[in-house]
């Protein structure tokens, strides 16, 4: 085993829960309006499918940061991907790009959050996210032991919330279910949006550290974390489908449950939409503190500081044009995805060996998952008939 001290151990249902918690997030809640344009044998091959192509994704990302000694992205690009008189350059523009990406992801968290307490009790958008912020940044100040407790009990309420909602649906008149082949670019849309509710590629670095290098611990923790994840996404799917039938439209699953179970729906949904902001803050926030200290070595606290005051500031001062924001964030993270595949291949290589992956590691699965997630990014772009 090749040992790897972090900042703390995390228990095995805590680095799953940091799996879970990245994952889950406003995707979720549109993969319903998707999976209605689709047939139910669609639905469940794309969700089979999209499993695998995820489960091996995340474990190329483990193995490179398990041969890096549990770092993060950028680490792995300067140890693995950049080389020459342009290393410093190529390390430091990676380093800005990722940066921005996920302190934009994050501010969309805030402004989510602000538009919740809107909402629910009236809040202006500033006092909204004000409030997240305090309650989302300061368990990350604390360090990833708190991330993970929180993480881990989050998950728990989500589940709790979505089995209520499941009951609520089969307790009324249910609708069938749709049938029938809708077409390839419906399909690919769904796959697309599916693989990006899946997704906590940035999180895994964590699930590494936090274990210590346990190659058994964190191939599991990864492939529960993942299939928790994809059985969230499919009852909310299943119950929407049962629930709104054809009136599932692209407000959200939740606000058609509402329409249809009535208005308490709503309050469940305020509070399942606010765990699921938080869980995806807090991931997104001790990433981005840790590739930040990783590069500058200011320290964590310091760290922490710079990564989540600047998605504060933008959460404030880009409220009206987040959309195109979160438009580059996706493109820059599909960039470097194909960097991790190239990056793990070297790594591999000079590793000589593979203690994740083994053979799922080779050229051939390198290239079909690389094809898959440009397939993914394609599919998420087109529109649905």
């Amino acid at each position: 085993m090749n040992k790897i001290h972090g900042e703390s151990r995390l228990s095995f249902a805590e680095a799953t829960s940091i799996i879970v918690g990245h994952g889950v997030g406003s995707g979720i809640l549109a993969v319903p309006f998707l999976a209605a344009h689709n047939s139910l044998r669609e639905i469940l091959l794309i969700l089979l499918f999209t499993y695998l192509f995820n489960l091996l994704l995340h474990l190329i990302i483990a193995e490179l940061s398990y041969n890096n000694g549990g770092a993060q992205f950028i680490s792995c690009f300067n140890a693995e991907l950049f080389s020459g008189k342009l290393k410093k350059i190529l390390t430091w523009l990676a380093f800005g790009l990722l940066g921005l990406s996920v302190l934009i992801n994050v501010s969309g968290f805030l402004t989510g959050a602000a538009a919740v307490f809107k909402a629910w009790f009236g809040l202006p958008d500033i006092a909204g996210i004000l409030i997240f912020y305090v309650l989302g940044a300061g368990v990350v100040l604390f360090g990833m032991k708190l991330v993970g407790i929180c993480e881990k009990y989050a998950v728990a309420a989500m589940a709790a919330v979505i089995v209520i909602l499941f009951a609520a649906t089969l307790s009324k008149p249910l609708s069938e279910l749709p049938s029938g082949f809708k077409g390839i670019s419906n399909a690919l849309a769904l796959f697309g949006m599916v693989s990006f509710s899946l997704s906590a590629v940035m999180s895994t670095p964590q699930v590494v550290k936090g274990l210590e290098g346990d190659a058994k611990k964190i191939r599991r923790a990864i492939a529960l974390g993942l299939a928790v994840n994809l059985l969230l996404i499919f009852l909310v799917t299943l119950m929407t489908l049962l629930g709104a039938g054809k009136n599932i439209t692209e407000n959200g699953a939740l606000v058609d449950l509402a329409a249809h179970l009535g208005g308490w729906v709503s309050i469940v949904g305020y509070v399942f939409t606010l765990l699921a902001l938080a869980t995806s803050f807090w991931a997104n926030t001790l990433n981005l503190r840790d590739i930040i200290h990783e590069q500058t070595k200011w320290g964590l606290k310091p760290s922490w500081l710079a990564a989540s005051v600047p998605c504060l500031a933008l959460a404030l001062l880009t409220l009206a044009s987040f959309v195109s924001l979160a438009r580059y964030a996706s493109a820059i993270q599909v960039v470097t995805g194909l960097g991790i595949i190239f990056a793990y291949w070297l790594s591999r290589r000079r590793v000589g060996g593979s203690a994740l992956v083994g053979r799922f590691g080779t050229v051939p699965f390198l290239i079909l998952t690389a094809l898959c997630s440009l397939l993914a990014t394609v599919g998420a772009m087109l529109p649905v008939k």
